[in-house]
């Protein structure tokens, strides 16, 4: 470029001065050497020589509101939720008058007359910046929560060691979600199949975590590892701050990934579904009617249900090859085990006795 500025102006003051004929053999020159356009050659030898490193500088633009409206309008925006400038220009007429009559907003004539004839588009050139920031403050808590539950696979479960349990929540909703409606909450241990379950009113963090309460106390084993999916009922600052006072480990599985939750899944169909069913259920006799069913459920589910486990699968070419166990109650897997707690394992063989 500045090669070309160099010739530019070695030829331009010839090339204005010359006759017609010269000046078409000094444009040809040019246009070879240059590789310029013809119709941009001729301009730029009829015109003045510029630095091509230079550039047009616009005038500075004036400000016609100053940081008072600036102020006055974000006020106004944020009492109007937030609005964008074609919306918010329209309701400046009715919304500066209430807030002054309310008390929230005093402005002095000249100020509010310029705030009244400001336009849509300099109403968001205004709020360019609170924009900016509005749109930062969309951190939830959750998220911050779930960076410090670790994210737990269907292949990594302890299935040896009873205490580590699936949690899941089912929902009495009927066809569609609106409204308030019953939900059950289940916990399988993953190594027994020992089952619980638990209706509640409403799907809340604070009920959970007093339902959980409620099930460990009852359980023939010490929790000592919960499994949840990432719902924000599940992950959330109360139940991590349970779990972490009581040494119980809080995993959770893949987002979209159900087979990471394989137990749990399993028996929501065979336990609460079979039980409960697909129709909506909802008020406080409804709560207390599940509950009562499902204490007499979990006796025969512990007792007298046997299921099968799956301690090795292999894939041979395009065939898997599956090997399960005898079937057992998760009663005779925990006595097998050796898990059971002593002052319940006398009360379950008691038990036993009777109902044989």
């Amino acid at each position: 470029m500045d090669t070309r500025l160099q010739l530019l102006r070695a030829l331009k003051t010839r090339y204005q001065a010359a006759i017609k004929a010269e000046k078409t053999r000094i444009l040809e020159e040019f246009i070879l050497v240059s590789g310029y356009h013809r119709k941009s050659a001729i301009r730029l030898l009829n015109g003045t020589v510029t630095n091509g490193s230079q550039q047009r500088r616009s005038a500075p633009t004036r400000s016609v509101y100053g940081a008072a409206v600036q102020q006055a309008l974000l006020v106004l925006w944020e009492a109007s939720d937030r609005l964008c400038g074609k919306r918010l220009k329209a309701l400046l007429p009715q919304l500066i008058p209430a807030m002054e009559k309310h008390g929230h907003l005093c402005l002095d004539p000249a100020l509010r007359e310029q705030v009244l004839k400001v336009s849509a588009s300099s109403i968001d050139r205004l709020l360019k910046e609170a924009h900016t920031i509005a749109g930062k403050k969309r951190n939830r808590v959750v998220n911050c929560v779930s960076k410090s539950i670790p994210v737990r696979m269907f292949t990594e479960h302890e299935r040896h060691s009873p205490g580590f349990m699936e949690m899941d929540l089912v929902a009495h909703c009927g066809r569609h979600l609106s409204g308030t409606f019953l939900w059950t909450l289940s916990l399988t241990d993953i190594a027994s199949g020992w089952t619980e379950c638990v209706a509640l009113p409403a799907r809340n963090a604070e009920l959970i975590i007093r339902a959980v309460d409620k099930v460990q106390k009852s359980l023939p084993f010490p929790p000592l590892g919960l499994d949840v999916d990432n719902g924000a009922e599940f992950i959330n600052e109360a139940l991590f701050e349970y779990c972490s006072a009581r040494c119980i480990a809080l995993t959770c599985s893949r987002p979209y990934r159900k087979n990471d939750q394989a137990w749990i899944e399993q028996k929501n169909g065979s336990v609460v579904r079979k039980l409960a069913g697909y129709g909506r259920l909802d008020g406080e006799h409804a709560v207390k009617a599940m509950n009562q069913m499902y204490m007499a459920n979990r006796l025969f589910i512990t007792f007298f249900q046997l299921s099968f486990k799956l301690p090795d699968a292999q894939r041979i070419g395009g065939k898997a090859a599956r090997r399960h166990d005898a079937p057992k109650t998760p009663y005779n897997r925990l006595i097998e085990l050796h898990s059971l707690r002593s002052e319940l394992r006398h009360h379950f063989d008691v038990f036993m006795l009777l109902t044989h």
